[in-house]
């Protein structure tokens, strides 16, 4: 008996855990396997989701992204960056939405119709996905190195 508190602590741990794992994959599996292999620390070079409207740096990549008639361009790319290098995401949209990024921490950039650029940088190697989950769609896998 003496187990039991710490086995029933165990299993809502994991629950938990497998939970937050879960929360934003695809029942396709084709996010889910971007997303579990992604051990990413983000953070923003614009402020908390607003867009930028200044000139790339250098060394940034920088990923054009259109969402048209609920469709989205590029569709599940794999782009390598650089650990640490600014990512700008140039997004032209005929309607407002939202994408999130699978970093962490997980990032939202609200969208609004029109022309936009967000920036980011991925500080930890691996794989993080670009989605818009309005459209059910994974963007790009970001493939950082």
């Amino acid at each position: 008996m003496p187990r039991t508190p710490r086995a029933l602590g165990a299993a809502l741990l994991s629950a938990a855990l497998l939970t937050s794992l879960t929360a934003c994959g695809e029942d396709d599996g084709s996010a889910g396997t971007a997303t579990s292999g992604s051990s990413s620390e983000a953070s923003s070079t614009a402020s908390s989701g607003a867009a930028s409207s200044s000139a790339p740096a250098d060394d940034a990549k920088v990923i054009d992204i259109a969402i048209k008639d609920g469709d989205v361009s590029p569709s599940g790319d794999r782009i390598e960056v650089k650990r640490g290098q600014t990512v700008e995401l140039k997004v032209t949209a005929d309607s407002e939405g939202e994408i999130h990024v699978h970093s962490d921490p997980e990032q939202e950039l609200a969208y609004k119709e029109g022309e936009q650029t967000f920036s980011l940088a991925i500080e930890r190697p691996g794989v993080v996905a670009v989605e818009d989950h309005a459209l059910d769609k994974v963007i790009v896998q970001l493939e950082v190195r």
